[in-house]
């Protein structure tokens, strides 16, 4: 009877332990999709200086935005915003780009319609449900440097 148990419990052991591969692969959620934009935080570096962060938090109205990555290249972020009227929202602005992105680096370009710069950003994280998305800003003084990191909500279409 000491025999059975014991074969059990190592049967037990190997069904719950399984086989491992040293190799597995970490998958990622694609980029492609359509993103609600939930906050932003600012983040200001002055060479010498300690870094300095304010959070953005969005208004209902803001929260209409939609960024967009197409699987060939192409995106647009439509912004929306609060009107004069108290309780009415409108689109703001509609925005096109062309994009790259390398999986490797987690790098974005995306290159704006009408824009010659192309403007360069970081996937800090990306899963099914969430992205966060650090844009460096251009500013005019070389000695501050900007970051605009944006944090998304996947919308199911």
């Amino acid at each position: 009877m000491k025999k059975l148990a014991l074969l059990f419990a190592g049967l037990s052991l190997f069904a719950a332990t399984g086989c491992s591969d040293n190799n597995d692969t970490v998958l990622e959620a694609p980029l492609v999709g359509t993103w609600q934009p939930l906050k932003e935080v600012v983040t200001t570096v002055e060479v010498g200086e300690d870094p300095v962060s304010n959070t953005i938090t969005y208004t209902d109205c803001q929260k209409q935005t939609r960024w967009w990555f197409s699987a060939d290249s192409k995106g647009g972020k439509t912004n929306w915003g609060d009107t004069a009227t108290p309780g009415q929202c409108a689109i703001l602005s509609d925005v096109k780009f062309n994009y790259t992105y390398n999986k490797e680096g987690k790098d974005v370009q995306m290159k704006i319609q009408g824009i010659v710069e192309p403007q360069n950003a970081k996937v800090i994280t990306l899963d099914d449900t969430t992205l966060n998305l650090a844009v460096r800003e251009e500013t005019q003084d070389p000695k501050i440097f900007q970051t605009r990191t944006y944090t998304f909500k996947r919308v199911i279409q």
